[in-house]
């Protein structure tokens, strides 16, 4: 499989794994531009200590086997150390064998289940205390008790629905009903998804749902009938990019937890956004996915920097404690896990295929993967 190579003798070469092809291309393509920008931007102002960052990039076509197979091809052919890239929790657990045992440096721009910890690993998406812990509570206070779960059917989905289903039932809330579908689901395939909803009659629908199938599935409730005012979709996954592949007026009124949201407010995401529509065109949303996968190029050129070195035991520590202003908001690596600080946002999708921001924490929401702290304390803030 061929890969985009921009080879320098010079440069600081990096590997990029996101999928532009298969059914999580309409996720992982955005990932990919996000993570180009980050370097563009920083090859435009010098590149790194008078160097450029050079990415060798590779599409694993949505399979976790060849994000596996590339990422040791990327490390013993392409000699890279560090590597930008997955966004299911299938292909980073590919990945992960690969970097611990060669010792590499994956950045993972993803939300994700929790209760994970890799040295080689720094994880820049949400951890569940800093997405499901809020939405959970935000969807008990507003809509009701009864929650059905559909999911794509591996690991993140199976996870993140186990987390959810132990905050809802602490809450007072029950689990109605629970199905999962492929990921390869095609729209038919949400037809009997549709019908046990129906018969089961929840206050809200909790989609973990990714890829092609977010499409389908949002489409087939639309098609159903259903009122996202009585009975919303919420997700953690559902981003701008879902939104504007399924159709605006079909996402509207459904509701996502998310760190970013391209509606926010504040100098640094208006020039992000400004910058990165410049780039891929004015209709291209930016999306949470996104905005990690940016940002964290940004925090590792300003570890690089320090250093001078893509040594993973010499880079890796000026990287724990590192703090950036992302467009989120002023971010941070937590050192005791290697996951960002990051802020906790909830939004409701409009007409424009934007989110209305109906929560936002006050600061960045220390990460807590093993869920060890997390409460209900930190919702004082909403708007």
């Amino acid at each position: 499989m061929p890969g985009i190579s921009y080879r320098r003798d010079d440069a600081w070469r990096v590997g990029v794994l996101f999928s532009r092809t298969g059914f999580m291309a309409v996720i992982e393509d955005t990932q990919l531009r996000g993570t180009l920008l980050a370097i563009e931007e920083i090859n435009a102002a010098g590149g790194v200590n008078g160097r450029e960052i050079v990415p060798i990039v590779y599409d694993p076509g949505s399979e976790p086997a060849v994000f596996g197979h590339l990422a040791k091809r990327l490390m013993v052919e392409d000699q890279v150390t560090t590597i930008f890239g997955c966004y299911t929790s299938s292909s980073r657990r590919a990945v992960i064998p690969v970097v611990e045992r060669l010792n590499g440096l994956l950045w993972y721009p993803t939300l994700y289940e929790g209760f994970e910890y890799s040295p080689n690993v720094i994880y820049t998406g949400a951890a569940p205390n800093q997405n499901s812990v809020v939405l959970c509570r935000y969807l008990l206070e507003n809509y009701g008790r009864r929650f059905f779960f559909v999911g794509s059917d591996y690991i993140y989905p199976r996870e993140s629905n186990r987390i959810m289903g132990d905050l809802v039932r602490r809450q007072g809330g029950e689990v109605v009903g629970e199905t999962y579908v492929s990921l390869r689901a095609q729209r038919r395939d949400f037809q009997p998804v549709i019908r046990q909803i129906r018969a089961a009659s929840p206050d809200v629908i909790f989609s973990t749902v990714v890829g092609d199938g977010t499409i389908y599935f949002y489409q087939a409730y639309a098609e159903a009938g259903f009122n996202p005012k009585v009975m919303p979709i919420a997700s953690l996954t559902t981003t701008e990019a879902e939104i504007r592949a399924m159709g605006f007026d079909v996402g509207e009124g459904h509701i996502t937890a998310a760190s970013y949201f391209q509606t926010i407010e504040g100098g640094q995401n208006t020039g992000f956004v400004s910058r990165y529509h410049k780039r891929f065109g004015d209709d291209e949303p930016t999306n949470a996915c996104v905005e990690a996968a940016y940002f964290q190029v940004h925090v590792f050129a300003k570890a690089l920097e320090s250093t001078n070195s893509l040594d993973t035991d010499i880079l890796r520590p000026m990287v724990l404690g590192t703090e950036f202003d992302a467009p989120q908001g002023r971010i941070s690596i937590n050192e005791a896990s290697n996951h960002a600080n990051l802020w906790t946002r909830i939004g409701r999708a409009n007409r424009r295929g934007q989110f209305d921001i109906v929560f936002r924490s006050q600061d960045a929401v220390p990460a807590d993967p093993y869920l060890i702290s997390a409460g209900w304390g930190f919702m004082a803030g909403a708007v």
